[in-house]
């Protein structure tokens, strides 16, 4: 199937970075979609409808059918579409494999801790999950090494799978330093991760796509302060 004879809707929210990954993985294939931006705080029922297990964007709408959760998502687009854009998982199995592998990796090690920075209540939870997610940096400093074997990606030469899980965050790992004080990926410590954020972010889908860094500092900032409110009014 191609792109001119499907009807994609994503319904997603602007600064979700598990929205933004299957937006990149559509921009990549080239494929025209409608995006729908959802009020999490008053759900439509379009997004209960489709999702409503996990009542949660991103939900990709192809013809009438929702598919739900970004990872799923992005694998079925690269599935569905072979014959638009580049294939973003490997033909390989083995590598397919480690693909898969590295992109469970930055979802549960990486990207958990992460979304908790935004949500605990004390700067003590805080710290720890800064520290979890740092770990998290320096071991997928070396997975880069042994995905993109000098080359340019975690796919190589081109943009793959892993590359657009991690890259859905892009926006926000610039805006780490301006929320936190420390960069996410620093040259100094993590060299191929930050010249890869770099060079993914001149990616012309990135530029599509990626959220503006001051809009999402300021966003981060909102969360921050919520549930420092919300903790203050507890104790």
């Amino acid at each position: 199937m191609t792109g001119e004879n499907a009807e994609l809707k994503l319904v997603g929210q602007w600064a979700s970075a598990f929205v933004t990954r299957v937006k990149l993985a559509l921009h990549l294939k080239g494929l025209s979609y409608e995006s729908i931006e959802e009020d999490l705080r008053n759900k439509s029922e379009l997004l209960l409808a489709s999702n409503p297990v996990h009542k949660a964007v991103p939900v990709l709408i192809h013809n009438g059918k929702p598919i739900c959760e970004s990872q799923i998502i992005v694998q079925y687009i690269d599935e569905t579409f072979v014959g638009n854009g580049p294939s973003l998982l490997p033909a390989d199995p083995y590598e397919r494999a480690v693909a898969r592998f590295w992109a469970a990796y930055i979802e549960e090690k990486l990207v958990a801790p992460w979304d908790q920075v935004f949500r605990v209540k004390t700067d003590e939870e805080r710290a720890e999950a800064m520290k979890q997610m740092f770990a998290a940096v320096d071991v997928l400093e070396g997975g880069l090494k042994e995905c993109s074997r000098g080359k340019c990606f975690f796919g190589g030469d081109n943009v793959g799978y892993v590359d657009v899980i991690l890259g859905g965050a892009a926006s926000y790992a610039k805006a780490n330093e301006a929320l936190f004080g420390a960069k996410l990926f620093d040259a100094a410590k993590t060299p191929l991760l930050a010249a890869w954020l770099e060079r993914f972010s001149e990616l012309d889908a990135a530029k599509a796509v990626l959220q503006d860094v001051d809009r999402v500092v300021e966003h981060g900032k909102f969360l921050i302060a919520k549930n420092s409110a919300r903790a203050s009014s507890n104790n």
